[in-house]
């Protein structure tokens, strides 16, 4: 089989993604092998200005990773966990700031949990907050259900 690249072959078909950002292309080489490409709109850098001042540009994976890490099995699948960082990311955007704080993600990665799954509100929240005693849980779950 000849490989070829992107650039060798023609778009079939385009559409644009539920997510509204992600353009899905059907396309076929010459040879008539046919694959999907997705392509989403470049934003600017968004750097997030950490604790202890550092700066970090803005990662999907990252944010992803750490969700996962720590809500373990509560949220349903990985298509909640690209829709929860989607979220936050275009909420971040909608800031229009260059920077952001790491509080903010934070704060509006619970925000999205405690639309969702409660327990993965709380677990998430032990984390970002770094919870030491069992009150600490106790006002979590008392402001959860005061937000709900």
């Amino acid at each position: 089989m000849q490989k070829h690249s992107i650039g060798d072959s023609r778009v079939i078909e385009s559409r644009e993604v539920s997510d509204g950002v992600t353009i899905r292309r059907r396309r076929e080489t010459p040879d008539g092998h046919r694959f999907t490409t997705y392509e989403r709109i470049e934003k600017p850098n968004l750097a997030v200005v950490k604790k202890d001042a550092s700066r970090e540009l803005f990662d999907r994976e990252k944010l992803s990773t750490a969700i996962r890490r720590s809500v373990g099995k509560f949220l349903t699948s990985e298509v909640e966990i690209d829709e929860i960082v989607s979220n936050v990311e275009d909420n971040l955007y909608a800031l229009g700031e260059s920077e952001v704080s790491s509080k903010k993600v934070g704060e509006l990665v619970l925000g999205e949990l405690l639309e969702r799954n409660e327990i993965a509100y709380v677990r998430f929240a032990s984390v970002y907050h770094d919870f030491k005693t069992l009150d600490q849980f106790v006002e979590a779950i008392t402001a959860a259900k005061e937000q709900r």
